[in-house]
């Protein structure tokens, strides 16, 4: 090993699963290896928790699963809840009225995540294909601003804009951070057709910390971190090694310490070959 590397944290979209949505072999046997050498796995998703499930099982992780860019941190194995950052109720309010007009014109859809469960105003065909792929079955809520207003209880982990139009996202996420400064949301965008929205403290690079030092007793330089994409980049800049996939933005990569060929590729496999086998 060329650093006393403890804990690797890796992302599912992009990083682990490519188009074939599941994890090529190369990279479970270098993942395996790394495990051997007790280095420890971990997953860091912008992913729902109940989605990620799947991965987390498939890399026999015995940590905390670091769903939502970490706006949910919970134990499969035990069922602890260890941190649940949902975005303020009065925040959600605001963004589903900001967002309700180009929702209304077709140019855009809202997913809105409450107790691990997909909920959109209507099932349609961008939805379909999330789920499809999330592995998930969304809630048909109708009006999502009444749906927050009717029950005082609920709680929004995270809310997403998905749309086809990539310079509407841009807008989107340009005119959202003139409006909220960084300290009151995180937005990011895991996947160039989505922007996301969470609690500022939600992001990947907070969620690592805190399983890195709060839970493990482990220091930043202990961490290797793997992603491709902009809701990455926090914790590509948190861990002693942070490393961007080959098709990672141009943004990701300057903001990395190495760059891994891309995951179908199996760049993972690469990067773990070259820092820790």
């Amino acid at each position: 090993m060329t650093a006393d590397i403890r804990l690797l944290v890796l992302d599912i979209d992009g990083t682990l699963a490519g188009v074939s949505n599941q994890i090529n072999l190369p990279v479970m046997e270098a993942i395996r290896a790394v495990q051997q050498r007790g280095v420890a796995v971990a997953i860091a998703t912008g992913r729902m928790y109940q989605s990620a499930l799947r991965f987390y099982q498939t890399v026999g992780s015995t940590l905390p699963l670091m769903a939502y860019q970490g706006a949910f941190i919970k134990d499969p194995n035990t069922q602890k809840l260890h941190r649940h950052t949902p975005l303020p109720r009065q925040l959600a309010l605001e963004l589903l009225t900001y967002l309700a007009p180009m929702e209304a014109g077709g140019d855009l859809s809202i997913h809105l995540y409450i107790d691990d469960q997909l909920h959109v105003r209507a099932v349609i065909d961008d939805t379909e294909a999330y789920a499809e792929r999330s592995g998930i079955r969304p809630v048909a809520a109708g009006d999502l601003a009444a749906l927050l207003k009717g029950n005082v209880a609920i709680e929004t982990t995270k809310l997403l804009t998905l749309s086809n139009n990539l310079g509407l996202l841009s807008d989107i996420l340009s005119d959202l951070g003139q409006r909220y400064p960084t300290d009151d949301l995180y937005l990011t965008r895991s996947v160039e057709y989505f922007v996301e929205a969470t609690h500022p403290k939600a992001n990947k690079g907070e969620a690592v910390r805190f399983l890195a030092e709060d839970l493990l007793g482990l220091t930043r330089d202990q961490v290797m971190t793997i992603g491709d994409n902009y809701n990455d980049l926090e914790m590509l800049r948190y861990a002693g090694i942070g490393v961007a996939m080959g098709d990672a933005p141009e943004p990701v990569k300057q903001g990395a310490d190495w760059v891994a060929p891309g995951v179908e590729a199996d760049g993972v496999a690469v990067a773990l070959r070259e820092f820790l086998l």
